[in-house]
């Protein structure tokens, strides 16, 4: 709306107003409202959480730690979405289609998670929405957003072809072409789309929960958004720019540059958040924020073509994922036996010694690593 007024209408008077063109301009200037509506509300937000009685039901099979956690306010994601919502409507150029397609996702995904923590809430225990539930919604919110990736393509805004690193000539498409399929059943095209719309729904969905998964010390999966964050914000800053994507032989969309203000403003909104978040932990975020947050990188991932990157932008986030995965396999395959002494991954080394502050600090180290040696793959390709 800033956008629309400052350059679109006053610029026409005053020459001054043509700075706020530029995206990386606005992108500072959505990160800084952010910043500033989270650090303003946040005192807000917490006080009404206490005084609705929303607090935080810890697990009774998890650290014996964290049991003195139990009544901190949570759904604090509440606080997350407006700090980014916000600056995002302020300093966009609203007409930009992958503008309201990522403000979608973070929408969508952070009502799945507060219908989970109201159920919490609600019964007073640590289970909200069952897994199946969960998922099913998650993959619904998905196939939306693939849905309306397609219909892009269509529109010639958009391309399906994946971006391989290390590997520049090989950009394999998710659509089948029509000459593979049976000419006779016309029907059968649609299923064309069909690997697209399953990829971008386990991508979303995955990173989605992997946040959720990391959610589990203070301070330490909103200290890895902001790295993650941070690392899309110059993707999707190269990706739109003409000499950058060609120096770097990146599919070049211009329209996707405008999401540098869209992740300018999740760097921010963390930052705000990690202020109240920071161990030990005034709000926690629930899976109103953890959702929301996994949603909206994934699909900002996908919407640049760098999906296959997110294991190096996220890698923290899949180490927990997949710590997860390996404790499951592992406890029904070999007779209840454990790889970890804990999953996920965090719980594990703070039952091996260390302390809580220790283990969210190397891992945001280990954040910052995995985000480095992503954006070092743009050019070695």
């Amino acid at each position: 709306m800033l956008y629309w007024l400052l350059y679109q209408k006053l610029f026409l008077y005053f020459r001054f107003f043509r700075v706020f063109r530029y995206v990386t301009f606005r992108c500072v200037f959505a990160s800084l409202t952010a910043l500033l509506i989270g650090l303003l509300i946040g005192p807000f937000v917490i006080d009404r959480l206490r005084q609705f009685q929303i607090g935080q039901y810890i697990r009774e099979e998890g650290p014996q730690s964290h049991q003195k956690k139990g009544g901190t306010p949570t759904m604090g994601g509440i606080l997350i979405c407006i700090s980014v919502l916000v600056p995002t409507l302020l300093w966009s150029d609203l007409t930009n289609p992958f503008v309201w397609l990522v403000i979608f996702a973070t929408l969508a995904f952070a009502a799945i998670g507060f219908a989970d923590d109201y159920i919490k809430v609600v019964h007073k225990r640590n289970q909200g929405l069952t897994s199946r539930q969960k998922l099913a919604f998650q993959f619904i919110a998905s196939a939306v957003i693939a849905i309306a990736l397609l219909v892009l393509r269509g529109e010639g805004i958009y391309n399906t072809r994946l971006v391989v690193p290390f590997i520049k000539n090989f950009r394999p498409d998710l659509i089948i072409g029509r000459l593979l399929l049976p000419h006779h059943v016309p029907y059968i095209w649609p299923l064309a789309f069909a690997p697209f719309v399953i990829f971008v729904m386990l991508v979303i969905s995955f990173s989605s929960n992997a946040v959720n998964l990391t959610d589990g010390l203070d301070g330490l999966a909103i200290g890895c958004t902001i790295i993650a964050a941070g690392a899309l914000t110059v993707l999707t800053y190269v990706s739109g720019h003409v000499v950058f994507s060609d120096y770097l032989e990146l599919q070049r969309m211009p329209l996707v540059s405008e999401l540098t203000i869209f992740c300018g403003s999740l760097v921010g909104a963390s930052i705000g958040f990690l202020w109240y978040n920071a161990h030990p932990a005034e709000i926690f975020m629930g899976d109103v924020g953890s959702l929301a947050l996994g949603g909206a990188i994934a699909t900002v991932a996908v919407i640049v073509k760098q999906e296959l990157l997110l294991p190096f932008i996220g890698g923290v986030f899949i180490m927990e994922a997949l710590s997860v995965m390996l404790q499951v396999g592992s406890y029904k395959l070999r007779g209840g036996k454990r790889i970890f002494r804990m999953a996920p991954l965090h719980h594990h080394f703070e039952l091996s010694g260390w302390s809580e502050s220790k283990v969210i600090t190397r891992f945001w180290i280990m954040a910052l690593v995995f985000a480095l040696l992503g954006l070092t793959t743009l050019k070695l390709r």
